[in-house]
């Protein structure tokens, strides 16, 4: 439990920084949008190149990989079936919820709880690579294609070519390349690219912390109350049974394997997907109210899966 602790702690502090910084006005008005762009454009795609080109591929391609990616689709593609039917809500809004409802903050919390917990960094990787090179590209693709404002023609042509603009997916592609030809880049190259990559975490942690600024969760007439509770529900509660259902009886895991799969999926909403929606100015409420409660309720539902699992 330790473990659990100190990774909490390390986020709380980061993002309470961030909400003083806000509170002071010491970054100027413009600050949360800003350092979105950065972590958007700069630091995460060196995070994924060099994360990548310097990851153990035998390690990643495991049932690991399955049971999450497997338990982040059926989560996400139940909410946006859920709140395409009864919510009603546009496409750019339903990515930004599927994200809040499947997004795990596999970085500056599951890296912590990987070593402190699990006793094994390896756990956290396959999800590293789902998310960086498939999830969040598709997601990205999508709300290129429906969220952003202005003239354009749409054609087969730009729909292909979408994805290849997006820098998230350009950063894991050209990181999965360089690990699978096994080419070592110069170290003048992989420490810009690793020192750029560290600051992923941490200025996403400091944007979410702006974004809290003068606002309340669940706040009448400016909070989509219904959004936020179905992502919450679906990312604290089902998500972990899914995964425990997949591991349990679909890959016939047990004992500490079992117990990583299911902590994996109960950790929180990842803050990048606020990044994103920031970004795309679109669902920003939504993805900040859902990684901030999930962040809350992770601390007792992780605790429940290690008395119960582990």
């Amino acid at each position: 439990m330790s473990g659990v602790i100190s990774g909490f702690t390390v986020i709380f502090l980061v993002v309470a920084l961030g909400y003083v910084l806000g509170r002071t006005g010491s970054l100027g008005e413009h600050a949360s949008s800003v350092l979105a762009r950065v972590v958007f454009f700069v630091c995460t795609p060196a995070l994924l190149i060099h994360s990548l080109a310097t990851s153990d591929l035998s390690v990643i391609f495991s049932s690991t990989l399955a049971v999450a990616s497997a338990s982040a689709l059926i989560v996400g593609g139940a909410y946006a079936l859920i709140a395409w039917l009864w919510l009603r809500r546009g496409i750019p809004e339903i990515v930004i919820g599927a994200l809040s409802s499947s997004y795990v903050n596999s970085v500056n919390l599951g890296l912590p709880i990987a070593i402190f917990v699990l006793d094994d960094a390896s756990f956290i990787a396959p999800l590293l690579l789902f998310q960086i090179v498939f999830y969040s590209p598709v997601a990205l693709a999508t709300l290129d294609l429906t969220a952003l404002s202005g003239p354009r023609r749409t054609s087969t042509l730009r729909t292909v070519l979408t994805p290849l603009k997006n820098p998230i997916l350009v950063g894991g592609v050209i990181g999965l390349v360089i690990s699978l030809v096994g080419w070592t880049p110069p170290q003048a190259v992989m420490e810009p690219l690793d020192m750029l990559g560290q600051a992923s975490v941490p200025l996403a942690l400091l944007t979410f912390g702006l974004t809290l600024t003068g606002v309340a969760v669940f706040k009448k007439g400016e909070s989509p109350r219904r959004d936020i509770a179905l992502a919450s529900v679906m990312k604290m509660a089902v998500m972990p049974a899914v995964a425990y259902a997949l591991a349990r009886w679909g890959f016939g895991m047990t004992g500490h394997a079992l117990f990583a799969q299911v902590v994996i999926a109960a950790l929180p909403t990842a803050q990048n997907v606020l990044v994103y929606a920031t970004r795309y100015q679109r669902g920003e409420v939504l993805a900040r109210d859902s990684a901030l409660i999930t962040t809350l309720l992770s601390i007792p539902v992780i605790a429940l899966v290690a008395a119960t699992l582990a």
